[in-house]
């Protein structure tokens, strides 16, 4: 040996099949992780449950969720056993999303929280645009330039304030609301107002542009599944605000707000409004979020009950005129089969008629068979602990383009079912070249002497009495 050292050899390198490995032992470690524990801020909703439960069914609960293609005849079987209450539905903001439920207490204005807000658009003789009105400083309703509009909604000027619809912005039936009451159990040992109070959550779809959007798109997958996808969300109070300071400092108002014909003040909460609202949805003109004030309902009256005969004066919110809509599914079954149906409506969904209260007959009932009751009463089974409620049968429904909205994607049909029931259901001699379809109701008490007494309940299951059957005519507005 000559005394010289050997070189140390290098380590050899791992080769691609323990890379592999090593990548999938760090994936499955940190999966559990992520999906545990998203790397997310957490939303509204998820403050929310912290301290509330969400109100409503899910899509396994629905009394309509037979209602699918190949399915019918089983449905019609399933269903057809009596004439009873098969589904209720509630719209806190109107043309949104419903929630369906299993119960509600029933109120002068119709099902408990139902058409609480509406959205309004600021109308105006002359074009009045977001961009404009900011550069003018008009935005904020605190501003001293809205006090020149005057009181309604804008008053003098000629802006006025004009609800919106599905009619005009089909967008609007993917805007979601979701209702969260108080859980004295979630919030026990925190009781303060905010979590004593309910609250709607309203959510729309959105996705930035760009880097952020690309976060946000992940963000979705990862904290509420693959399907999902990037949201924008606010929340609202569901009791009239107290006080007229929005979270934000900024002031709420009250202004006069047009529904159809009618004029109403009402107090406007657009500052809560994000501005990617009116953009997703597709409103040009200033957009204001309306909530009815209590003080201030509108007074029902044409084919209603007088004061005299409810005992009461019959009132609504913004409900379109009458606080409450009927459906029957055995009526659209019928009207069904007379649609021309194509790709783009392969079935009628119910849900496009926007009813509170849906029921369905009997083999003995006839379709339309609605069209000819004067006064029901919804009747419990032996095992409910509620009471009998009673309701007065107004008049029918007279329909608009709205059910021509599709209430899953937000698409427009062109012309159905809105050509159907122009041509098969032109039924009411005071409804002259227009489709009728379900009914308008107005709530009766069997006492009346308090406020406290003017509350019933309605739950599904309850069975359909008619108590008085009549001709019905109705009275234009």
């Amino acid at each position: 040996m000559d005394g010289s050292t050997a070189p140390r050899s290098a380590p050899a390198a791992i080769d691609a099949s323990s890379a592999f490995m090593l990548l999938i032992t760090i994936f499955a470690f940190f999966l559990p992780l992520v999906l545990y524990f998203p790397p997310v801020p957490p939303s509204s909703r998820d403050a929310l449950l912290e301290t509330h439960t969400q109100v409503g069914l899910g899509p396994s609960e629905s009394g309509l969720r037979r209602r699918r293609p190949g399915r019918r005849e089983e449905e019609e079987s399933h269903l057809k056993d009596n004439n009873k209450i098969r589904s209720l539905w509630i719209y806190p903001l109107k043309s949104c999303k419903g929630i369906e439920v299993r119960q509600s207490k029933v109120l002068p204005t119709g099902l408990e929280f139902d058409r609480l807000y509406t959205f309004a658009q600021l109308k105006s003789p002359f074009p009045v645009g977001v961009q404009e009105e900011e550069a003018a400083g008009t935005t904020n309703p605190s501003n001293d330039e809205n006090d020149d509009r005057g009181g309604g909604g804008g008053g003098g000027g000629g802006h006025t304030w004009q609800f919106i619809t599905q009619r005009q912005f089909p967008r609007l039936a993917t805007v979601r609301v979701d209702l969260f009451m108080p859980d004295i159990i979630k919030a026990r040992g925190q009781p303060t107002k905010v979590t004593s109070a309910p609250f709607l959550l309203v959510s729309f779809p959105w996705r930035e542009r760009g880097v952020r959007g690309v976060l946000g798109w992940v963000a979705a997958k990862v904290a509420r599944g693959w399907r999902a996808q990037p949201e924008m969300e606010f929340v609202l109070p569901v009791a009239f605000p107290s006080s007229t300071s929005s979270c934000g400092g900024s002031s709420y108002k009250l202004e006069d707000v047009t529904i159809w014909r009618d004029t109403v003040t009402a107090l406007n909460l657009e500052p809560e409004l994000p501005r990617e609202l009116g953009l997703y949805l597709g409103v040009s003109n200033r957009l204001g979020l309306f909530r009815v004030d209590p003080a201030r309902l509108r007074k029902v009256a044409r084919c209603a009950p007088t004061k005299a005969e409810a005992g009461y004066q019959p009132v609504a919110g913004f409900q379109d005129a009458y606080p409450l809509h009927l459906l029957n599914l055995t009526s659209v079954r019928d009207f069904e089969d007379k649609i021309d149906k194509d790709e783009a409506l392969r079935e009628l969904d119910p849900r496009r008629f926007r009813a509170n209260i849906i029921v369905d007959g009997d083999d003995d009932t006839p379709p339309y068979d609605e069209e000819t009751w004067k006064k029901v009463r919804f009747t419990p089974g032996s095992s409910s602990k509620r009471e009998a409620s009673t309701f007065h049968v107004s008049c029918r429904t007279v329909r608009c383009k709205l059910p021509n909205v599709d209430q899953d994607s937000g698409v427009r049909h062109a012309v159905e079912p809105d050509r159907a029931l122009r041509k098969y259901r032109e039924v009411d001699e005071g409804a002259k070249h227009k489709g009728c379809l379900g009914m308008q109701m107005t709530p009766l008490f069997s006492k009346t002497d308090s406020p406290e007494d003017l509350e019933s309940w309605v739950e599904v299951g309850m069975s359909v009495e008619v108590l008085e059957r009549g001709n019905h005519v109705y009275i234009l507005q």
